[in-house]
Order: C-alpha cells, then structure tokens, then sequence
C-alpha cells in the first residue's frame, strides 16, 4: 500500500506548486494597494515607504514568491497585514469551527443521502423511487441563504427550539455548541445527501445488476444481505471519493452558511482577507485548502485500496 500512496503523492505534488503560483500571482495583480490599507489614514510617504520594506513589498514577485515558499515549508506562512498577528495562529483560531460545521454537515449528508440512494436503487421504478429523485432534486436546486433564512425564521423565531446564529466552542459548553450549529450544518448537509442519494442510486443500480448479485440471490440468500453485505460494499467506491471531495468542499466552501449563521469560521476569514487584501492571510489559507484537498484525496485513493481487491493485487 505504501507504493501506492506514495505514487499518489509524486503526482499530487506538481498540482500544490501550480496552484501556489497561481494564487501567489492573482492576488498581487488585483487593484489597489494593501499598504494604503494597513496605513490608514496615515499617508505620509515615508511610513508607507517604512511598511512595504517591512513586509518585503519592493522585492520582485518571484523573490517575494520564493521568500513566502521557502517560510511555508518552515511552517511559516507569513504574517497578517491587517492584524500583525502569524496565519498559522489565525488559522488555527478558525478553523476548529470550520471543520466542527463540515463534520456535522457530512454526518446529515451520510445519513440521509446514502440510505435515500440505496432505497431508490432498490425500489426504481416505483413511487419511492420518484418521491427519492424529487427530493433529490429539491436539495440540489435549494439556494442555501434561502433554506437558511427559512429555518431561522421557523425554528428559531417562531418555535424558539435552537439559537438563529453565534457560535459556542464545545470546550465551553458541548450540547449548547451542537445545538448552534445543528440548523447551518443541516443547511448545508442537504444539498450533499441529494448529491450523494444520486451517486449511490446510480452506483447501486449498476451493482444491482451484476453477476454474481444474481449468484447471490439464486443461493437463496435473504435480501437485505444480498443489499447490504454484496452490492453495497461495491458501490460504495465510487461514493468514497465523493465523500472525501464533498468533505473538503465543505471545509473551503462554507461561506455563505457561516455568513447567514454568524459563524466565525474559516469562510469568514477567508472573506475579510480578501476584501482588506491581505496578502498573507489569503496566500495561507488558499495553500492549506489546497493541501488540504489532496489529503482527502489520497485518504479516498487509500479507501479505494482497502475496499477494492483488483488494486491490492495490481
């Protein structure tokens, strides 16, 4: 398995070099200057002058490019324009809350989307299965500010069962932080059980009509472990892989739900940095996103080993 993975990662590395380029470029070909920013309304020349000497800003982009690679590779990613204070730890401070809201929105995707999906597989045809395509369906076409805003209404002020927005860490009081983000992670978490429900409906589907399910059944096997134990560990590689990009999407991608929530999590950091052009902050978090996509990618490439014997013999 070691070979394998590591063939995995001589491939994934080549992407994380391209994609530091590419943001490390962008972000300095924007408008405007960061410096103006982080001065306020002190102007004088001298002070700015000051400023872009401190923060390396004269320097040519390859030389400040190849100064910020060689610190991210130390575990340095710099320090915030804005706030003076390191990434990492701004990081560090959010993304906690971030990944709590993906853990929660996934555990309500997985349950709902991949027993939804093995139903509709097993039932096509019928009334369920119509019923399962058009809640799937609903999910996908949904806007998340607008289910949100929906459930805030509802829940919180018309029957006043779980706080409408504010964040509470788990270390303070862990049933309050769940019942603080139980409404954005099902808000988030529906749109990927209906994306899941299709996946494994059409996987389970293809299953459903192999060979040796039908040898299965012609053994007189009951059904539910013709179902559980025969095609659905064989559907499920493909689901895998989904799963483990829906989860990072989920990390990179929460903020508009973190927004309409209050949760200040990575989607609010990410937005801040961008509007005060903060260079550091936003060059770390695009870089660790991306880091992060390819470990959940080569955590789905493992899973694909473990459930798929063709590659272990391979």
């Amino acid at each position: 398995m070691l070979p394998f993975l590591l063939r995995r990662i001589l491939i994934a590395m080549p992407t994380i070099v391209i994609i530091s380029v590419m943001v490390f470029a962008l972000q300095h070909l924007l408008p405007g200057d960061p410096i103006l920013v982080l001065a306020g309304e002190e102007r004088d020349p001298e002070v700015l002058e000051a400023l872009r000497e401190k923060y390396r800003l004269n320097d040519p982009i390859p030389v400040q490019y190849l100064a910020w690679v060689g610190n991210a590779l130390q575990g340095d990613l710099g320090v915030s324009l804005r706030t003076n204070q390191p990434v990492t730890e701004l990081m560090a401070e959010k993304l906690p809350v971030t990944i709590q809201l993906a853990i929660m929105s996934m555990i309500f995707a997985l349950v709902i989307g991949i027993p939804a999906g093995i139903l509709s597989a097993v039932k096509k045809g019928t009334a369920t299965d119509y019923v399962a395509n058009v809640v799937a369906l609903s999910g996908l076409t949904l806007p998340n500010f607008w289910l949100g805003i929906m459930l805030i209404l509802l829940v919180s002020v018309n029957w006043q069962l779980l706080p409408a927005s504010g964040y509470v860490p788990p270390s303070e009081d862990f049933w309050q932080s769940i019942r603080t983000m139980l409404m954005p992670s099902f808000v988030l978490g529906t749109a990927l059980a209906a994306t899941l429900m299709r996946h494994t409906r059409s996987s389970m589907i293809g299953v459903l009509s192999a060979d040796y399910v039908r040898t299965a059944r012609a053994k007189g096997l009951a059904e539910r472990v013709v179902i559980l134990k025969h095609a659905l560990r064989n559907a499920l590689t493909p689901i895998v892989t989904l799963t483990a990009l829906l989860f990072g999407e989920l990390v990179a991608g929460a903020v508009l739900t973190e927004q309409i929530f209050t949760i200040p999590g990575f989607g609010k950091l990410v937005v801040d940095a961008v509007f005060n052009r903060d260079y550091a902050v936003v060059q770390g978090i695009v870089l660790v996103t991306a880091v992060g996509f390819i470990f959940m990618n080569l955590f789905a490439d493992a899973m694909y080993y473990v459930l798929n014997p063709r590659l272990r013999g391979q």
